[in-house]
C-alpha cells in the first residue's frame, strides 16, 4: 500500500507550515485542496501559499483555471488524482492538505459526482438569489441534500439546485476509494481563543498586503459583483464595501465573525471523520 498524507482543519490553524514540514521530512510534494485557492489572481484574499514559504517544496491544483469560469468538485477530483498519481509514479509521497472538505473526501473517498452539464440560463436566475434564499429553494425541492450541505455556500447551492432540476433531486454519493492507497489523516486544530486571534491578525496583515487592491483588479478584469460575492468571505464583503454598500468598520467586523464561522463549520465537517488524528 502506497501512503498518502491528509492534513485538514479549519482556516489559520496552521495546516500548509505543517504539510511543509512533513514534504521536507518524507520528499513530498503538496497537492491543495482548497475551492477558491484553484483561481488564478486570488492570491491574498484566500492566503495562498506564497513562492518563499513553499521552500522548494512543488505546490499542486493552485491557479489552475480562470475566476470567470466555473471549477467544479467533479473537475477538482479529476485534475488532483492525476496529481497525485504522477506524485507517486515519481516515487513521491503526496501530501493532501487543505480546508474544502468536500474537496478532501471527493479525491479521498473517491465520492461520485453526479455528471451534469452546466445550466446557464438556471444559474442566472439563481445567481439572483441569496443564499438563505438558495437554501430555503433546495430544502423545499430536496430536504435530504439541504441537510448535508453548507447552507452559506452559494455556490455548492446553485450546483445542488442544478442538479435537482435535471435529475429531480441530488443523487445519493457513492464512494469508491483509490485502489492500493493508505490515507494517513491528520487534523491541525488550535483553541478557540488562539484561532480567533489569528484570524484577526491574518485579516489585518491581508488588508496590509493588498487585498482590496486584489478585488479591484479582479473587476477591472471584467469579473461582474455577483461573482466577486458569490466567492465568499473576504471577496463578498470587499465587494460589497467597493460597492458602498457597507462602510469599512462594518466589513471589517462582520468579514471577520464570517470567517470565525466559517473555521467552526469546517471543524463540524471534518470532526465526522474518526479516522483524523488531531493535533
Amino acid at each position: 500500500m502506497k501512503k498518502v498524507l491528509v492534513i485538514v482543519g479549519p482556516t489559520a490553524s496552521g495546516k500548509s507550515a505543517r504539510a511543509i514540514t512533513l514534504a521536507k521530512k518524507r520528499g513530498g510534494e503538496v497537492i491543495s485542496a482548497d475551492s477558491r485557492q484553484v483561481y488564478r489572481g486570488m492570491d491574498i484574499g484566500t492566503g495562498k501559499i506564497t513562492k518563499k514559504k513553499m521552500s522548494g517544496i512543488p505546490h499542486h491544483l493552485l491557479s489552475v483555471t480562470d475566476p470567470k469560469k466555473q471549477y467544479s468538485v467533479e473537475q477538482y477530483k479529476k485534475d488532483a488524482t492525476r496529481a497525485l498519481l504522477d506524485i507517486l509514479a515519481r516515487g513521491k509521497t503526496p501530501i493532501i492538505c487543505g480546508g474544502t472538505g468536500f474537496y478532501v473526501d471527493a479525491l479521498v473517498h473517491g465520492t461520485t459526482i453526479p455528471s451534469v452539464p452546466p445550466n446557464k440560463a438556471l444559474r442566472k436566475k439563481l445567481e439572483k438569489m441569496s443564499a438563505t434564499q438558495l437554501f430555503a429553494l433546495l430544502k423545499q425541492k430536496d430536504c435530504a441534500r439541504a441537510k448535508a450541505i453548507d447552507a452559506h455556500n452559494p455556490r455548492r447551492l446553485i450546483r445542488a439546485l442544478e442538479i435537482v432540476e435535471t435529475l429531480g433531486r441530488v443523487p445519493k454519493q457513492k464512494s469508491v476509494p483509490p485502489r492500493g492507497l493508505s490515507f494517513v489523516w491528520t487534523g491541525v486544530d488550535l483553541p478557540d481563543v488562539t484561532l480567533k486571534k489569528k484570524i484577526h491578525t491574518r485579516l489585518l496583515e491581508r488588508i496590509k498586503k493588498g487585498m482590496l487592491v486584489e478585488v479591484k483588479k479582479m473587476k477591472a478584469r471584467g469579473l461582474s459583483w455577483k461573482r466577486l460575492e458569490s466567492f465568499g468571505l473576504e471577496y463578498k464583503w470587499l465587494a460589497r464595501y467597493l460597492q458602498g454598500k457597507v462602510e469599512k468598520k462594518e466589513m471589517l467586523e462582520k468579514l471577520e465573525t464570517d470567517i470565525w464561522h466559517y473555521a467552526k463549520r469546517q471543524r463540524t465537517w471534518f470532526k465526522r471523520n474518526k479516522k483524523i488524528r488531531w493535533v
